[in-house]
């Protein structure tokens, strides 16, 4: 099974959304289902989807998170919500602080070099346990991966990432 990564889809009104999670499957008989969370706290978010899910409770799983919302009530509807991505408002996120990103801010963003050179742009943020790495695709199709810290991705907006020449792959 395709699981669905957190991807950031803007509704048809150019709401931005950000997935939080996904559910991957149901978890007993009373209608708990099985997430993959991509938030550090999805606990702070009690409502989901526009209002679709309400999050009752939220606890650690063997592979992910096991979670209780107030419209799902057996197995059946659990496990008919396979693959569901679970989102919130862009907007409804906390501010950052100076130098903090959500990944879903990162997704998209056109890529060039200290020197100007286009590159292509973010399609993956990823975090293998020593920090985040951006994966940047080039309009040929190639990808190669940065880490996401100050000497390799000097600096970041809304409309670009600007990558070092020395971790840039041909």
């Amino acid at each position: 099974m395709d699981l669905p990564t957190p991807e950031a889809p803007v509704a048809e009104h150019g709401e931005r959304r950000v997935v939080v999670a996904a559910i991957v499957g149901a978890h007993g008989i009373a209608g708990e289902v099985r997430l993959k969370v991509f938030a550090e706290d999805l606990g702070a978010h009690q409502v989901l989807n526009g209002g679709a899910f309400t999050l009752r409770s939220v606890r650690r799983g063997n592979n992910g998170a096991i979670a209780r919302f107030a419209e799902i009530d057996s197995r059946d509807a659990a496990e008919a919500l396979r693959g569901t991505q679970l989102w919130v408002s862009r907007d409804s996120l906390p501010p950052l602080e100076e130098g903090e990103y959500y990944h879903a801010d990162l997704l998209g963003l056109a890529a060039v070099s200290d020197t100007g050179e286009p590159l292509g742009k973010v399609v993956a943020v990823e975090n293998f346990g020593a920090g985040d790495v951006i994966e940047i695709e080039r309009p040929t199709g190639k990808r190669f991966m940065v880490p996401m810290r100050v000497d390799a991705v000097p600096e970041w907006d809304a409309e670009r990432l600007v990558v070092t020449t020395t971790f840039i792959e041909s």
